[in-house]
Protein backbone atom coordinates (compact mmCIF):
# COMPACT_ATOMS: atom_id res chain seq x y z
CA UNK A 1 0.00 0.00 0.00
CA UNK A 2 2.86 2.39 0.76
CA UNK A 3 4.25 1.79 -2.70
CA UNK A 4 0.85 2.68 -4.22
CA UNK A 5 0.70 5.92 -2.24
CA UNK A 6 4.30 6.75 -3.18
CA UNK A 7 3.53 6.16 -6.86
CA UNK A 8 0.57 8.53 -6.72
CA UNK A 9 2.68 11.17 -4.92
CA UNK A 10 5.44 10.80 -7.50
CA UNK A 11 2.92 11.28 -10.31
CA UNK A 12 1.67 14.44 -8.59
CA UNK A 13 5.22 15.86 -8.26
CA UNK A 14 5.96 15.03 -11.88
CA UNK A 15 2.75 16.62 -13.16
CA UNK A 16 2.90 19.78 -11.01
CA UNK A 17 5.47 21.59 -13.26
CA UNK A 18 3.27 20.75 -16.20
CA UNK A 19 0.27 22.57 -14.75
CA UNK A 20 -0.61 25.33 -17.15
CA UNK A 21 1.38 23.65 -19.91
CA UNK A 22 -0.78 20.57 -20.33
CA UNK A 23 -4.52 20.43 -20.36
CA UNK A 24 -6.11 18.88 -17.25
CA UNK A 25 -7.45 15.99 -19.39
CA UNK A 26 -3.87 15.00 -20.20
CA UNK A 27 -2.87 15.15 -16.54
CA UNK A 28 -5.79 12.79 -15.78
CA UNK A 29 -4.21 10.31 -18.23
CA UNK A 30 -1.01 10.35 -16.19
CA UNK A 31 -2.89 9.39 -13.04
CA UNK A 32 -4.78 6.64 -14.88
CA UNK A 33 -1.48 5.25 -16.15
CA UNK A 34 -0.18 5.20 -12.58
CA UNK A 35 -3.27 3.30 -11.38
CA UNK A 36 -2.84 0.74 -14.17
CA UNK A 37 0.85 0.19 -13.34
CA UNK A 38 0.15 -0.15 -9.61
CA UNK A 39 -2.72 -2.62 -10.17
CA UNK A 40 -0.68 -4.73 -12.58
CA UNK A 41 2.30 -4.87 -10.24
CA UNK A 42 0.75 -4.93 -6.77
CA UNK A 43 -2.76 -6.35 -7.20
CA UNK A 44 -6.36 -5.23 -6.92
CA UNK A 45 -6.23 -3.70 -3.42
CA UNK A 46 -3.26 -1.49 -4.24
CA UNK A 47 -4.93 -0.47 -7.51
CA UNK A 48 -8.14 0.58 -5.73
CA UNK A 49 -6.12 2.66 -3.24
CA UNK A 50 -4.21 4.27 -6.09
CA UNK A 51 -7.51 5.10 -7.86
CA UNK A 52 -8.93 7.00 -4.86
CA UNK A 53 -5.62 8.75 -4.12
CA UNK A 54 -5.31 9.81 -7.76
CA UNK A 55 -8.78 11.42 -7.71
CA UNK A 56 -8.00 13.17 -4.41
CA UNK A 57 -4.59 14.46 -5.49
CA UNK A 58 -5.89 15.61 -8.87
CA UNK A 59 -8.64 17.60 -7.14
CA UNK A 60 -6.33 19.18 -4.57
CA UNK A 61 -3.34 20.07 -6.75
CA UNK A 62 -4.77 20.67 -10.19
CA UNK A 63 -8.47 21.59 -10.12
CA UNK A 64 -9.16 25.26 -9.26
CA UNK A 65 -9.28 26.42 -6.57
CA UNK A 66 -5.99 24.60 -6.03
CA UNK A 67 -4.90 23.20 -2.65
CA UNK A 68 -8.51 22.80 -1.64
CA UNK A 69 -11.21 20.15 -1.85
CA UNK A 70 -13.65 22.75 -3.06
CA UNK A 71 -14.67 22.60 -6.72
CA UNK A 72 -15.28 25.83 -8.54
CA UNK A 73 -16.81 24.30 -11.67
CA UNK A 74 -19.43 21.57 -11.14
CA UNK A 75 -18.36 19.90 -14.38
CA UNK A 76 -15.23 18.66 -12.60
CA UNK A 77 -17.46 16.41 -10.47
CA UNK A 78 -18.24 14.44 -13.62
CA UNK A 79 -14.53 14.32 -14.35
CA UNK A 80 -13.87 12.94 -10.86
CA UNK A 81 -16.57 10.27 -11.25
CA UNK A 82 -15.40 9.16 -14.68
CA UNK A 83 -11.79 9.21 -13.54
CA UNK A 84 -12.60 7.09 -10.48
CA UNK A 85 -14.70 4.63 -12.49
CA UNK A 86 -12.05 4.24 -15.19
CA UNK A 87 -9.32 3.88 -12.55
CA UNK A 88 -11.28 1.18 -10.69
CA UNK A 89 -12.04 -0.74 -13.91
CA UNK A 90 -8.43 -0.49 -14.98
CA UNK A 91 -7.29 -1.70 -11.57
CA UNK A 92 -9.70 -4.64 -11.72
CA UNK A 93 -8.62 -5.66 -15.23
CA UNK A 94 -4.94 -5.32 -14.45
CA UNK A 95 -5.32 -7.39 -11.28
CA UNK A 96 -7.30 -10.06 -13.15
CA UNK A 97 -4.62 -10.16 -15.83
CA UNK A 98 -1.96 -10.54 -13.16
CA UNK A 99 -3.91 -13.38 -11.52
CA UNK A 100 -4.35 -15.18 -14.84
CA UNK A 101 -0.66 -14.81 -15.53
CA UNK A 102 0.14 -16.30 -12.12
CA UNK A 103 -2.27 -19.18 -12.72
CA UNK A 104 -0.76 -19.83 -16.14
CA UNK A 105 2.72 -19.82 -14.64
CA UNK A 106 1.55 -22.24 -11.94
CA UNK A 107 -0.02 -24.59 -14.46
CA UNK A 108 3.10 -24.43 -16.60
CA UNK A 109 5.18 -25.40 -13.55
CA UNK A 110 2.81 -28.27 -12.72
CA UNK A 111 2.91 -29.51 -16.31
CA UNK A 112 6.69 -29.39 -16.32
CA UNK A 113 6.88 -31.25 -13.01
CA UNK A 114 4.43 -33.92 -14.20
CA UNK A 115 6.41 -34.34 -17.40
CA UNK A 116 9.63 -34.83 -15.44
CA UNK A 117 7.90 -37.35 -13.13
CA UNK A 118 6.39 -39.26 -16.07
CA UNK A 119 9.78 -39.37 -17.79
CA UNK A 120 11.44 -40.82 -14.71
CA UNK A 121 8.65 -43.31 -14.08
CA UNK A 122 8.78 -44.48 -17.71
CA UNK A 123 12.28 -45.81 -17.08
CA UNK A 124 11.36 -47.68 -13.89
CA UNK A 125 11.91 -51.44 -14.07
CA UNK A 126 10.62 -52.43 -10.62
CA UNK A 127 8.07 -51.20 -8.09
CA UNK A 128 10.95 -50.32 -5.76
CA UNK A 129 12.15 -47.78 -8.31
CA UNK A 130 8.61 -46.40 -8.66
CA UNK A 131 8.40 -45.93 -4.90
CA UNK A 132 11.82 -44.23 -4.71
CA UNK A 133 11.06 -41.86 -7.62
CA UNK A 134 7.66 -40.90 -6.19
CA UNK A 135 9.08 -40.28 -2.72
CA UNK A 136 11.90 -38.07 -4.00
CA UNK A 137 9.67 -36.08 -6.36
CA UNK A 138 6.99 -35.22 -3.80
CA UNK A 139 9.56 -34.36 -1.15
CA UNK A 140 11.57 -32.03 -3.40
CA UNK A 141 8.64 -30.42 -5.27
CA UNK A 142 5.94 -30.11 -2.58
CA UNK A 143 7.54 -30.95 0.79
CA UNK A 144 5.34 -34.05 1.05
CA UNK A 145 6.42 -37.36 2.52
CA UNK A 146 5.03 -40.18 0.36
CA UNK A 147 4.88 -43.97 0.28
CA UNK A 148 3.46 -46.48 -2.21
CA UNK A 149 1.38 -49.29 -0.68
CA UNK A 150 0.66 -52.38 -2.78
CA UNK A 151 -1.39 -55.55 -2.13
CA UNK A 152 0.61 -58.46 -0.75
CA UNK A 153 0.05 -62.19 -1.47
CA UNK A 154 -2.04 -62.43 1.71
CA UNK A 155 -4.25 -59.54 0.57
CA UNK A 156 -3.08 -56.88 3.00
CA UNK A 157 -1.69 -53.50 1.92
CA UNK A 158 1.93 -52.80 2.79
CA UNK A 159 4.52 -50.23 1.78
CA UNK A 160 6.95 -51.28 -0.93
CA UNK A 161 9.91 -53.01 0.67
CA UNK A 162 8.08 -53.70 3.93
CA UNK A 163 8.41 -57.46 4.44
CA UNK A 164 6.96 -57.53 7.97
CA UNK A 165 3.89 -59.76 7.56
CA UNK A 166 2.82 -59.08 11.15
CA UNK A 167 2.50 -55.34 10.63
CA UNK A 168 -1.19 -54.35 10.33
CA UNK A 169 -2.31 -52.39 7.30
CA UNK A 170 -3.57 -48.79 7.75
CA UNK A 171 -7.35 -48.70 8.04
CA UNK A 172 -7.80 -45.65 5.81
CA UNK A 173 -5.53 -47.21 3.19
CA UNK A 174 -7.91 -50.15 2.97
CA UNK A 175 -10.88 -47.74 2.77
CA UNK A 176 -9.30 -45.84 -0.13
CA UNK A 177 -8.35 -49.10 -1.88
CA UNK A 178 -11.79 -50.71 -1.57
CA UNK A 179 -13.86 -47.59 -2.31
CA UNK A 180 -11.57 -46.14 -5.02
CA UNK A 181 -11.83 -42.74 -3.33
CA UNK A 182 -9.30 -40.53 -1.53
CA UNK A 183 -9.43 -40.86 2.26
CA UNK A 184 -8.03 -38.28 4.69
CA UNK A 185 -6.68 -38.81 8.19
CA UNK A 186 -7.35 -36.60 11.23
CA UNK A 187 -7.28 -32.83 10.64
CA UNK A 188 -4.89 -30.34 12.20
CA UNK A 189 -6.02 -27.06 13.64
CA UNK A 190 -7.47 -24.80 10.99
CA UNK A 191 -9.01 -27.65 8.99
CA UNK A 192 -5.73 -28.85 7.44
CA UNK A 193 -5.50 -32.58 6.67
CA UNK A 194 -2.69 -34.55 8.32
CA UNK A 195 -2.42 -37.54 5.93
CA UNK A 196 -4.06 -38.39 2.62
CA UNK A 197 -4.53 -41.87 1.11
CA UNK A 198 -5.00 -41.75 -2.67
CA UNK A 199 -6.05 -44.90 -4.59
CA UNK A 200 -3.77 -45.94 -7.44
CA UNK A 201 -6.50 -46.32 -10.04
CA UNK A 202 -5.17 -47.94 -13.22
CA UNK A 203 -7.16 -48.66 -16.40
CA UNK A 204 -7.87 -52.25 -15.31
CA UNK A 205 -8.32 -51.92 -11.54
CA UNK A 206 -7.01 -50.24 -8.38
CA UNK A 207 -3.38 -51.29 -7.96
CA UNK A 208 -2.61 -49.87 -4.52
CA UNK A 209 -2.62 -46.69 -2.43
CA UNK A 210 -0.38 -43.59 -2.35
CA UNK A 211 0.21 -42.17 1.12
CA UNK A 212 0.88 -38.39 1.27
CA UNK A 213 1.77 -36.43 4.43
CA UNK A 214 2.92 -32.76 4.46
CA UNK A 215 6.27 -32.24 6.18
CA UNK A 216 4.93 -28.93 7.56
CA UNK A 217 1.76 -29.63 9.62
CA UNK A 218 0.75 -25.97 9.27
CA UNK A 219 0.68 -26.15 5.46
CA UNK A 220 -2.59 -26.84 3.67
CA UNK A 221 -0.74 -28.73 0.94
CA UNK A 222 -3.01 -31.76 0.63
CA UNK A 223 -6.12 -29.71 -0.09
CA UNK A 224 -4.39 -27.07 -2.21
CA UNK A 225 -2.64 -29.66 -4.39
CA UNK A 226 -5.36 -32.34 -4.35
CA UNK A 227 -5.83 -32.33 -8.14
CA UNK A 228 -2.11 -32.55 -8.78
CA UNK A 229 -1.72 -35.35 -6.22
CA UNK A 230 -4.53 -37.32 -7.88
CA UNK A 231 -2.78 -36.91 -11.23
CA UNK A 232 0.49 -38.14 -9.72
CA UNK A 233 -1.35 -41.12 -8.24
CA UNK A 234 -2.73 -41.94 -11.70
CA UNK A 235 0.75 -41.85 -13.22
CA UNK A 236 2.08 -44.15 -10.51
CA UNK A 237 -0.88 -46.53 -10.98
CA UNK A 238 -0.29 -46.80 -14.73
CA UNK A 239 3.40 -47.60 -14.20
CA UNK A 240 2.61 -50.20 -11.51
CA UNK A 241 0.10 -51.87 -13.83
CA UNK A 242 2.62 -51.82 -16.68
CA UNK A 243 5.20 -53.54 -14.48
CA UNK A 244 2.59 -56.11 -13.44
CA UNK A 245 1.83 -57.06 -17.02
CA UNK A 246 5.53 -57.12 -17.87
CA UNK A 247 6.01 -59.69 -15.10
CA UNK A 248 3.03 -61.67 -16.38
CA UNK A 249 4.37 -61.62 -19.94
CA UNK A 250 7.84 -62.68 -18.83
CA UNK A 251 6.42 -65.52 -16.73
CA UNK A 252 4.30 -66.62 -19.67
CA UNK A 253 7.32 -66.59 -21.99
CA UNK A 254 9.38 -68.60 -19.54
CA UNK A 255 6.56 -71.09 -19.09
CA UNK A 256 6.09 -71.40 -22.86
CA UNK A 257 9.79 -71.90 -23.43
CA UNK A 258 9.96 -74.51 -20.65
CA UNK A 259 6.95 -76.33 -22.07
CA UNK A 260 8.43 -76.29 -25.56
CA UNK A 261 11.74 -77.62 -24.23
CA UNK A 262 10.00 -80.35 -22.26
CA UNK A 263 7.96 -81.39 -25.30
CA UNK A 264 11.11 -81.50 -27.44
CA UNK A 265 12.91 -83.65 -24.88
CA UNK A 266 9.94 -85.99 -24.55
CA UNK A 267 9.65 -86.31 -28.30
CA UNK A 268 13.37 -87.05 -28.73
CA UNK A 269 13.43 -89.58 -25.90
CA UNK A 270 10.28 -91.27 -27.13
CA UNK A 271 11.65 -91.74 -30.63
CA UNK A 272 14.94 -93.10 -29.32
CA UNK A 273 13.31 -95.50 -26.84
CA UNK A 274 10.58 -97.03 -29.00
CA UNK A 275 12.95 -99.08 -31.16
CA UNK A 276 14.81 -100.85 -28.33
CA UNK A 277 11.55 -101.46 -26.45
CA UNK A 278 10.00 -103.05 -29.52
CA UNK A 279 13.10 -105.24 -29.81
CA UNK A 280 12.78 -106.26 -26.15
CA UNK A 281 9.17 -107.35 -26.69
CA UNK A 282 10.18 -109.40 -29.73
CA UNK A 283 13.10 -111.01 -27.91
CA UNK A 284 10.89 -111.90 -24.95
CA UNK A 285 8.37 -113.51 -27.29
CA UNK A 286 11.13 -115.46 -29.05
CA UNK A 287 12.33 -116.88 -25.74
CA UNK A 288 8.90 -118.47 -25.20
CA UNK A 289 9.06 -120.06 -28.65
CA UNK A 290 12.50 -121.58 -28.31
CA UNK A 291 12.83 -125.37 -28.32
CA UNK A 292 13.29 -127.27 -26.22
CA UNK A 293 11.04 -125.34 -23.82
CA UNK A 294 12.73 -123.29 -21.15
CA UNK A 295 12.38 -124.20 -17.48
CA UNK A 296 9.35 -122.75 -15.69
CA UNK A 297 11.42 -120.15 -13.82
CA UNK A 298 13.00 -118.96 -17.06
CA UNK A 299 9.59 -118.80 -18.76
CA UNK A 300 8.24 -116.69 -15.89
CA UNK A 301 11.19 -114.35 -16.23
CA UNK A 302 10.67 -114.09 -20.00
CA UNK A 303 6.98 -113.32 -19.48
CA UNK A 304 7.76 -110.69 -16.83
CA UNK A 305 10.33 -109.19 -19.17
CA UNK A 306 7.75 -109.01 -21.95
CA UNK A 307 5.10 -107.46 -19.68
CA UNK A 308 7.44 -104.77 -18.46
CA UNK A 309 8.63 -104.05 -22.00
CA UNK A 310 5.01 -103.72 -23.18
CA UNK A 311 4.25 -101.41 -20.26
CA UNK A 312 7.30 -99.27 -21.03
CA UNK A 313 6.27 -99.19 -24.68
CA UNK A 314 2.85 -97.82 -23.66
CA UNK A 315 4.44 -95.14 -21.46
CA UNK A 316 6.75 -94.05 -24.26
CA UNK A 317 3.80 -93.94 -26.67
CA UNK A 318 1.95 -91.67 -24.24
CA UNK A 319 4.99 -89.40 -23.95
CA UNK A 320 5.29 -89.16 -27.71
CA UNK A 321 1.58 -88.46 -28.16
CA UNK A 322 1.67 -85.73 -25.50
CA UNK A 323 4.70 -84.10 -27.13
CA UNK A 324 3.00 -84.16 -30.53
CA UNK A 325 -0.27 -82.80 -29.18
CA UNK A 326 1.42 -79.91 -27.39
CA UNK A 327 3.49 -79.13 -30.47
CA UNK A 328 0.33 -79.08 -32.59
CA UNK A 329 1.78 -81.55 -35.07
CA UNK A 330 -1.09 -84.05 -35.07
CA UNK A 331 -3.66 -83.51 -37.82
CA UNK A 332 -7.02 -85.08 -37.06
CA UNK A 333 -8.21 -87.60 -39.63
CA UNK A 334 -11.91 -87.26 -39.00
CA UNK A 335 -14.53 -89.59 -40.33
CA UNK A 336 -18.21 -89.95 -39.54
CA UNK A 337 -18.59 -93.10 -37.44
CA UNK A 338 -20.53 -94.44 -34.44
CA UNK A 339 -18.90 -93.92 -31.07
CA UNK A 340 -19.52 -97.56 -30.11
CA UNK A 341 -16.85 -98.67 -32.62
CA UNK A 342 -14.14 -96.74 -30.76
CA UNK A 343 -15.42 -98.10 -27.44
CA UNK A 344 -15.49 -101.68 -28.69
CA UNK A 345 -11.99 -101.46 -30.19
CA UNK A 346 -10.60 -100.10 -26.93
CA UNK A 347 -12.22 -102.89 -24.88
CA UNK A 348 -10.84 -105.50 -27.26
CA UNK A 349 -7.29 -104.11 -26.93
CA UNK A 350 -7.52 -104.04 -23.14
CA UNK A 351 -8.69 -107.61 -22.55
CA UNK A 352 -5.50 -108.66 -20.70
CA UNK A 353 -5.24 -105.52 -18.49
CA UNK A 354 -8.94 -105.65 -17.63
CA UNK A 355 -8.52 -109.06 -16.04
CA UNK A 356 -11.49 -109.78 -13.80
CA UNK A 357 -13.15 -106.38 -14.30
CA UNK A 358 -16.39 -106.77 -16.30
CA UNK A 359 -17.23 -103.90 -18.64
CA UNK A 360 -20.87 -102.84 -18.94
CA UNK A 361 -21.72 -100.65 -21.90
CA UNK A 362 -25.01 -98.72 -21.90
CA UNK A 363 -25.54 -96.76 -25.13
CA UNK A 364 -28.65 -94.74 -25.85
CA UNK A 365 -30.48 -96.11 -28.91
CA UNK A 366 -30.01 -94.28 -32.21
CA UNK A 367 -26.99 -92.22 -31.21
CA UNK A 368 -25.90 -89.95 -34.09
CA UNK A 369 -22.69 -90.44 -35.98
CA UNK A 370 -19.75 -88.38 -34.72
CA UNK A 371 -16.90 -86.94 -36.76
CA UNK A 372 -13.93 -88.54 -34.99
CA UNK A 373 -10.34 -89.52 -35.52
CA UNK A 374 -10.78 -93.25 -34.86
CA UNK A 375 -7.18 -93.91 -33.78
CA UNK A 376 -6.98 -90.98 -31.34
CA UNK A 377 -10.44 -91.53 -29.91
CA UNK A 378 -9.59 -95.19 -29.39
CA UNK A 379 -6.54 -94.01 -27.41
CA UNK A 380 -8.84 -91.87 -25.24
CA UNK A 381 -11.09 -94.82 -24.38
CA UNK A 382 -8.08 -97.07 -23.78
CA UNK A 383 -6.60 -94.60 -21.27
CA UNK A 384 -9.92 -94.07 -19.48
CA UNK A 385 -10.79 -97.77 -19.25
CA UNK A 386 -7.26 -98.68 -18.19
CA UNK A 387 -7.33 -96.03 -15.44
CA UNK A 388 -10.72 -97.30 -14.26
CA UNK A 389 -9.37 -100.87 -14.05
CA UNK A 390 -6.22 -99.67 -12.31
CA UNK A 391 -8.03 -97.90 -9.48
CA UNK A 392 -11.05 -100.23 -9.10
CA UNK A 393 -11.16 -103.08 -6.55
CA UNK A 394 -10.73 -106.58 -7.92
CA UNK A 395 -13.86 -107.79 -9.67
CA UNK A 396 -15.54 -104.34 -9.69
CA UNK A 397 -17.39 -103.52 -12.88
CA UNK A 398 -16.51 -100.64 -15.20
CA UNK A 399 -19.52 -98.82 -16.65
CA UNK A 400 -19.57 -96.93 -19.93
CA UNK A 401 -22.61 -94.81 -20.77
CA UNK A 402 -23.36 -92.66 -23.80
CA UNK A 403 -26.34 -90.32 -24.19
CA UNK A 404 -27.33 -87.41 -26.36
CA UNK A 405 -27.97 -83.98 -24.81
CA UNK A 406 -29.11 -81.47 -27.40
CA UNK A 407 -26.25 -80.85 -29.83
CA UNK A 408 -23.76 -82.95 -27.83
CA UNK A 409 -23.14 -86.58 -27.03
CA UNK A 410 -21.99 -87.29 -23.47
CA UNK A 411 -19.86 -90.38 -22.79
CA UNK A 412 -19.05 -91.35 -19.19
CA UNK A 413 -16.53 -93.97 -18.01
CA UNK A 414 -17.19 -94.82 -14.35
CA UNK A 415 -15.56 -97.09 -11.78
CA UNK A 416 -15.94 -98.02 -8.09
CA UNK A 417 -12.52 -96.86 -6.98
CA UNK A 418 -11.56 -94.29 -4.32
CA UNK A 419 -12.71 -91.33 -6.45
CA UNK A 420 -10.95 -88.12 -7.40
CA UNK A 421 -9.26 -85.59 -5.07
CA UNK A 422 -11.08 -82.31 -4.23
CA UNK A 423 -9.21 -80.39 -6.95
CA UNK A 424 -10.58 -82.37 -9.88
CA UNK A 425 -9.23 -80.04 -12.57
CA UNK A 426 -5.65 -80.85 -11.55
CA UNK A 427 -5.95 -84.52 -12.55
CA UNK A 428 -5.91 -83.48 -16.22
CA UNK A 429 -2.51 -81.79 -15.90
CA UNK A 430 0.62 -83.54 -17.10
CA UNK A 431 2.53 -85.72 -14.63
CA UNK A 432 -0.18 -85.40 -11.96
CA UNK A 433 -0.93 -88.74 -10.30
CA UNK A 434 -3.54 -89.48 -7.67
CA UNK A 435 -1.88 -92.59 -6.26
CA UNK A 436 1.90 -92.86 -6.62
CA UNK A 437 1.74 -96.52 -5.70
CA UNK A 438 0.03 -97.25 -9.01
CA UNK A 439 2.14 -97.63 -12.19
CA UNK A 440 2.22 -94.76 -14.65
CA UNK A 441 3.61 -91.24 -15.09
CA UNK A 442 0.38 -89.22 -15.03
CA UNK A 443 -0.08 -88.56 -18.73
CA UNK A 444 -3.20 -90.57 -19.56
CA UNK A 445 -5.83 -88.00 -18.58
CA UNK A 446 -3.74 -85.14 -19.98
CA UNK A 447 -3.66 -86.89 -23.36
CA UNK A 448 -7.41 -87.52 -23.16
CA UNK A 449 -8.11 -83.84 -22.55
CA UNK A 450 -5.85 -82.73 -25.42
CA UNK A 451 -7.50 -85.15 -27.88
CA UNK A 452 -11.08 -84.36 -26.78
CA UNK A 453 -10.46 -80.60 -26.95
CA UNK A 454 -8.91 -81.04 -30.41
CA UNK A 455 -12.28 -82.57 -31.43
CA UNK A 456 -14.07 -79.46 -30.13
CA UNK A 457 -15.35 -81.20 -26.99
CA UNK A 458 -14.70 -81.06 -23.26
CA UNK A 459 -13.82 -83.50 -20.51
CA UNK A 460 -14.38 -83.34 -16.76
CA UNK A 461 -13.95 -85.47 -13.65
CA UNK A 462 -16.78 -86.14 -11.19
CA UNK A 463 -17.52 -88.29 -8.15
CA UNK A 464 -19.88 -91.20 -8.67
CA UNK A 465 -22.99 -91.66 -6.57
CA UNK A 466 -22.40 -94.58 -4.22
CA UNK A 467 -18.61 -94.27 -4.43
CA UNK A 468 -16.17 -94.23 -7.28
CA UNK A 469 -15.25 -91.81 -10.04
CA UNK A 470 -16.50 -90.84 -13.47
CA UNK A 471 -14.75 -89.17 -16.37
CA UNK A 472 -17.34 -87.45 -18.58
CA UNK A 473 -16.63 -86.46 -22.19
CA UNK A 474 -18.83 -84.13 -24.21
CA UNK A 475 -18.45 -84.35 -28.00
CA UNK A 476 -20.28 -82.10 -30.50
CA UNK A 477 -22.76 -83.77 -32.85
CA UNK A 478 -22.20 -81.42 -35.75
CA UNK A 479 -24.06 -82.16 -39.00
CA UNK A 480 -23.83 -85.92 -39.57
CA UNK A 481 -24.71 -87.23 -43.05
CA UNK A 482 -28.01 -88.97 -43.58
CA UNK A 483 -27.74 -92.78 -43.42
CA UNK A 484 -30.05 -94.71 -45.74
CA UNK A 485 -31.52 -97.93 -44.37
CA UNK A 486 -30.63 -101.08 -46.24
CA UNK A 487 -33.43 -102.73 -48.18
CA UNK A 488 -34.52 -106.12 -46.91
Amino acid sequence: MAIAAAACAATTLMATPLHGVLDLANIVMLFLLTVLIVAAGLGRAAGVLAAFLSVLLFDVFFVPPRFSLAVQDAQYLITFAVMLAVALIAAHLAAALQREAQLAAGKERQTRLLYELARELAGALAVEQVDEITRRFLREAFDIEAAVLLPQPDGRLAAVGDADARKPEPVLARVAFNNNHTAYDAEHAGGRYAVGWLPLKAPMRVRGVLKARPLDPAADTLYAQRTLLETIASLVAIVVERLHYVDVAQASQVETAAERLRSSILSALSHDLRTPLTALVGLADSLALLGPALPAAAMDTAQALRDQAVRMHGLVANLLDMARLHAGRIALRREWQPVEEAIGAAIQLLRPPLGEHPVRVDLEPELPLLELDAVLMERVFCNLIENAAKYSPAGAAIDIEAKRHGQDVTVAVCDRGPGFPPDKSAVFEMFVREDHAKPGVGLGLAICRAIVEAHGGSIAAADRVGGGACVVMTLPVGNPPAVEEEQA
